[in-house]
């Protein structure tokens, strides 16, 4: 969660702050009556991922698709090979639409990068280049924040048990996997029936959900029957499902199979 207009986060910055493990320890607190209260909630980039979006539209009330439609916007680059969803702020005063007078509306179900503020994390990319591969952490100290003047001490590994950050790290792990793939990277063009594919099973998961159910699709590939049945209720197992099916349908990933049945159906047609 960056100031687009203050700094943007790149290699070269990420190499100059001082590389934290899990155990580093760190003062920060942000709670109303600090001077900077909320303003860290304007004029920002939030990039969302599978699950913020899961969680935001079922706190909402609201569907995946109508959620993407009202409070989201795709960023144009040249340099982007897949769909990227970011929250959109608000038009006249470019504030999270979720910012209420008392603070985060949402705040429960808040996404990923608002949870992990002020902490960042390497990818995989950057941590090969600037740590010998392994993971680090580091702290982002934004001019406008506080926060770091108060006495709460965290460990970084104590930040993200109180931000609940476990389920998001894991599903966030496996988008990340995805989203570098090095098929988006090595693919000289890629198909617009693929990138729509990516878009609703990364973030329209409500039409991904339908499209499993409401079609011949567990006709016609074998799932078992208790994952079928945890695919339809939960929203963590329909995520991690879709990410498995790219990697099937856009990374051609032998991970699906046919169902013999439906095979000697389809057998049967042809004779």
């Amino acid at each position: 969660m960056f100031n687009k207009n203050a700094r943007i986060i790149d290699e070269n910055l990420i190499a100059s702050y001082p590389k934290l493990d899990k155990n580093a320890k760190f003062k920060f607190e942000c709670k109303p009556g600090i001077e900077c209260f909320n303003k860290c909630c304007n004029d920002v980039n939030i990039f969302l991922t599978p699950y913020d979006i899961a969680r935001l539209r079922k706190a909402l009330g609201i569907s995946s698709s109508e959620f993407l439609s009202k409070y989201t916007v795709l960023p144009i680059a040249s340099n982007l090979r897949h769909p990227i969803v970011m929250l959109k702020m608000d038009d006249k005063t470019l504030n999270c639409p979720f910012l209420g007078k008392s603070g985060c509306s949402v705040y429960k179900d808040r996404p990923w990068s608002c949870r992990m503020f002020p902490v960042g994390i390497a990818s995989p990319n950057e941590a090969e280049k600037l740590n010998n591969g392994e993971e680090f952490y580091f702290l982002i100290k934004e001019n406008v924040c506080l926060g770091f003047n108060q006495e709460r001490e965290w460990t970084i590994d104590g930040w993200f048990e109180d931000q609940g950050l476990k389920e998001y790290q894991e599903l966030g792990e496996l988008f990340k996997e995805i989203s570098l793939h090095k098929f988006f990277v090595t693919a000289k063009a890629i198909e617009p029936v693929k990138l729509e594919m990516f878009y609703m099973v990364c973030y329209d998961i409500d039409k991904f959900r339908s499209f499993l159910f409401e079609s011949t699709f567990f006709k016609r590939f074998e799932v078992d029957e208790e994952r079928k049945q945890k695919i339809k209720t939960d929203d963590a197992e329909l995520i991690k499902f879709g990410f498995e099916w790219l990697r099937f349908s856009i990374f051609g990933e032998k991970i699906f199979h046919l169902r013999k049945d439906y095979l000697d159906e389809e057998k049967v047609k042809v004779k």
